[in-house]
């Protein structure tokens, strides 16, 4: 896994997958996701929901979404959170990778942060399988499959957390040394 995110860690490349990343990221924003809400009665989509829900929740949303609102989930936002997932995760891996090697430690154990978003993208593909399977198989809605894509939700959020926490500590880290070389020349 090292020498492949050595092999990708290019500036060019990984500045393309940040803005792709961030145009898809932009369009669930201020598109599908407002048109699937529009659709929810102000309820929040089960993918905005950092810190979970329940099944009682779902439930509501689903009724509130009505078959129009239901088609626009799986149909308009869904296709696009598939492909967010795996852009996020190896734009943000190679980011923080990119940023271990301007720090100088690269080799240390921190290069193994660099795998948390890997890991909030797994989730969120684990996410945007239950929610497909809530919807599909809505009114029949089991407990079960809300409580675990609650489960791979709140883990999706929390891995993002701590990614974001640990890429501001690194960049604080550089800015403190670039000062410091600064100072001193």
């Amino acid at each position: 896994m090292r020498s492949l995110i050595n092999r990708n860690l290019q500036g060019k490349k990984i500045i393309i997958l940040f803005i792709v990343t961030s145009i898809i990221y932009v369009i669930m924003l201020t598109i599908t996701i407002p048109k699937v809400m529009s659709f929810s009665g102000g309820m929040k989509i089960l993918d905005l929901i950092p810190t979970g829900y329940s099944p009682d929740y779902v439930n509501s949303l689903m009724g509130a979404l009505d078959e129009e609102g239901r088609y626009a989930y799986l149909y308009n936002q869904i296709p696009l959170d598939m492909v967010y997932p795996l852009l996020f995760a190896i734009s943000w891996c190679l980011i923080f990778v990119y940023f271990l090697q301007k720090a100088g430690i690269k080799e240390s154990i921190l290069f193994y942060l660099s795998f948390l978003p890997l890991l909030a993208g797994f989730f969120d593909y684990c996410e945007n399988f239950g929610i497909i399977s809530i919807i599909t198989q809505y009114p029949d809605n089991p407990i079960i499959l809300s409580q675990i894509t609650n489960v791979f939700s709140i883990l999706k959020s929390f891995l993002s957390t701590i990614y974001y926490i640990s890429l501001i500590l690194l960049l604080v880290v550089i800015g403190i040394r670039y000062i410091s070389a600064k100072v001193k020349t």
